[in-house]
């Protein structure tokens, strides 16, 4: 890689210092985050395994929002406590619920410095009969500028921090009940949809692979077995396609992988998903292949959005097999939600059964996703925060992210 790449790609994972500071929340805290606030109150080095495991349990196995709540700290140590930070979460700034029990949430993150009034990201909670999926984002907007993605219309204002990442399954799990001895919500409940937070799909808002080392770190947070130890088979990142980054993320990481394809030649997937210039398709199925892990218990899924007209032909379903040819791998099709000023429009049925039937007869799933929270623009491709407003006091960094176009897949290596 040469220093002209090196720089472009080290220019979106500019980050702020990843600690926590006097006055801040421990909630979404790492365990070397938590040990160093508690060595900044001047707690023993002998004592910080054992303080540190004390909060880790409270914070994220039964979810406490107040010092106060832990009962096997020291009421010396939990004022102390209180004293110098909090276990605040973001604000939910709105809630919406759809006719098919996904809520989305706008979630308002806590200013970061005097010209911040705090960005504002989007989460979506998408129930079923066997899971609770919940879409994170890791970036507040997007430049990918896919041509078919809402969030794409997004500028970028920053990275998340690894708090801010974990702090949206905290507010998820706030808000469903979904702690030891909480109440679930009765409100916009569907009857034999309902689960608790079992998966997680990082499709929400912003490239993770972009974010690299906060998503890596948020996601040791969420699959740590003394908290909210979900699998890692249950996470499924997302990416457009940053080819240098994926082999890292199967070590690093270690969850499901999904590839925003939506186009098998590279002269359509330019415009559809414009970073396919940087990383074209031959590289981009290269590092697929090349997956740590990849196997047929965890097969790859590729995301391909259904435009009329545009990809959805016999000849490309016929071209997605060929290149995809001896990969484990799954086809999620994505029938296109429109939002307002889009210029695609939607495949109609019968071109999604003959594009899905193609890819089936050729040994490959092809499940086709039903469109889930449309009526409240939380379906695939529809994220897009209020924080646009905000775009000209915010401070602007160099980003590429996958907007919202993967979301909720059902791609949980199951």
């Amino acid at each position: 890689m040469d220093a002209l790449e090196l720089k472009i790609e080290k220019a979106p994972l500019l980050t702020v210092q990843e600690t926590v500071e006097k006055g801040q929340s421990l909630a979404g805290a790492t365990r070397l985050q938590l040990a160093d606030a508690l060595r900044a109150l001047d707690v023993p080095e002998r004592d910080l395994r054992m303080r540190s495991n004390q909060l880790w349990h409270w914070i994220y196995h039964r979810g406490v929002t107040d010092f106060d709540a832990m009962l096997n700290v020291s009421k010396p140590m939990r004022a102390l406590l209180s004293a110098h930070f909090t276990l605040a979460r973001p604000e939910v700034v709105s809630e919406q619920i759809s006719v098919d029990g996904t809520r989305k949430w706008l979630i308002r993150l806590p200013p970061r410095g005097p010209h911040d009034k705090g960005a504002e990201i989007e989460t979506v909670y998408i129930p079923e009969s066997d899971r609770g999926t919940l879409c994170v984002s890791s970036q507040v907007g997007c430049t990918l500028n896919c041509s078919f993605c809402h969030t794409g219309t997004q500028r970028l204002v920053r990275n998340l921090t690894t708090a801010e990442i974990v702090a949206q399954l905290l507010v998820a799990r706030d808000r469903l009940g979904d702690w030891p001895g909480a109440e679930r919500p009765t409100d916009g409940f569907v009857p034999d949809a309902w689960r608790a937070v079992s998966n997680i799909v990082l499709m929400g808002m912003g490239e993770p692979l972009y974010n690299f080392e906060a998503v890596r770190d948020a996601m040791g947070v969420v699959v740590d077995g003394d908290g909210l130890s979900l699998s890692r088979r249950r996470i499924t990142l997302s990416t457009s396609g940053v080819v240098p980054m994926i082999a890292r993320a199967g070590d690093e990481i270690g969850s499901m992988l999904a590839i925003s394809l939506h186009a098998v030649r590279d002269d359509l997937r330019n415009e559809l998903v414009p970073l396919n210039r940087k990383y074209p398709i031959k590289d981009l199925l290269a590092a697929c292949r090349a997956y740590p892990g990849l196997s047929n218990a965890r097969r790859i899924t590729f995301e391909y959005v259904m435009l009329d007209g545009v990809n959805d032909s016999h000849a490309d379903a016929r071209e997605l097999v060929r290149l995809l040819k001896g990969m484990p791998a799954k086809i999620n099709l994505i029938p296109f939600n429109p939002w307002p000023g889009s210029q695609y429009q939607c495949s109609s049925w019968e071109k999604i059964e003959e594009f899905s039937d193609i890819v089936f007869r050729a040994g490959y799933a092809s499940p086709v996703r039903t469109p889930r929270g449309r009526d409240i623009l939380a379906a695939c491709g529809q994220l897009k925060s209020e924080t646009e407003k905000l775009r000209a006091r915010a401070r602007l960094m160099l980003e590429s992210g996958i907007g919202a176009e993967g979301m909720y897949a059902t791609a949980h290596g199951e």
